[in-house]
């Protein structure tokens, strides 16, 4: 079960649904939080060659200036880390979470990540960071690296965050999936939310079964769900089933048995996260 949680954060304007969304999981589940800074120096420190250009002096001076520069910059990326966790800290406590911590590191995104991970913790991301175009055809690809290399699950945060009242689970039998019953039926993440089952694929005996067992399981936990077969190509289903019947978070597995592990994976990722415009709660 999840007891703690991670929050990665930048200087995106998405960095308040990240707190508001990581405070609404803390305190659901009474878990503590971790608010990480992490600095990648391939951001701020850019080095060039100018020795075909330059005499000997000249260069000498002007590198010289150059790594005074990169220290610089080096520094202020050090003081706009602790302003953003700093920032991030008050909002959260202010949400009404009681634990929690900062933690600033320096390297690559996903080798940070892969570094703290543990288990038993939830890590909660934005869609897309302070680097990233605007563009939605640019979004997701630093989260797709993170689903593809952690075990642990991820929930990521969309630019507005609204508490959630509905919960969607995508499921297709899968042991990924199942966790996610497991997630919707005993976490008190959960707990009180309307729970929506959805099973995108052909109206047979083992669908309806899956189904059946999955919604008995919920049933028997005390959960209220509805269970739905819907027909259709998936990457069209879920979004449009989300949308209609205002689905505030959806749940499924990184990888299934069906069409659904070639949809959650490669570059069909990013248009996942471009279509669906809530929370997404990836599980591995």
């Amino acid at each position: 079960m999840i007891t703690q949680l991670m929050a990665c954060l930048d200087g995106s304007r998405q960095a308040a649904a990240v707190c508001d969304l990581a405070s609404w999981a803390s305190l659901r589940l009474s878990a503590p939080l971790t608010l990480l800074h992490v600095l990648d120096q391939s951001q701020y420190i850019h080095e060039a060659d100018f020795s075909g250009y330059l005499g000997m002096e000249a260069r000498r001076e002007l590198l010289q200036e150059l790594s005074r520069l990169d220290e610089q910059r080096s520094r202020l990326a050090v003081e706009q880390g602790k302003l953003i966790l700093a920032a991030a800290r008050e909002r959260v406590l202010a949400a009404g979470v009681v634990w929690v911590d900062c933690l600033q590191r320096h390297g690559a995104l996903v080798d940070s990540l892969v570094e703290l991970e543990q288990d038993e913790r939830l890590l909660v991301l934005g869609d897309h960071g302070e680097q990233s175009s605007e563009s939605l055809a640019r979004l997701g690809n630093q989260v797709e690296q993170v689903i593809r290399v952690l075990h642990q699950p991820i929930l990521v945060a969309r630019p507005e965050f609204r508490v959630p009242q509905k919960v969607m689970l995508a499921y297709d039998g899968s042991a990924d999936t199942r966790k996610g019953l497991e997630l919707l039926a005993l976490s008190p993440l959960f707990q009180g939310l309307d729970l929506h089952l959805v099973l995108v694929g052909a109206d047979n005996g083992e669908h309806r079964a899956l189904l059946d067992d999955a919604l008995a399981l919920l049933t028997k936990a005390g959960a209220e769900a509805y269970a739905l077969l819907l027909p259709g190509e998936p990457e069209l289903v879920l979004p449009r089933y989300q949308r209609d019947n205002g689905i505030d978070l959806m749940v499924m597995g990184a990888y299934g048995h069906s069409r659904l592990r070639r949809w959650l994976l490669g570059s069909t990722t990013t248009a996942m996260i471009r279509t669906v415009r809530v929370p997404l709660l990836v599980l591995r």
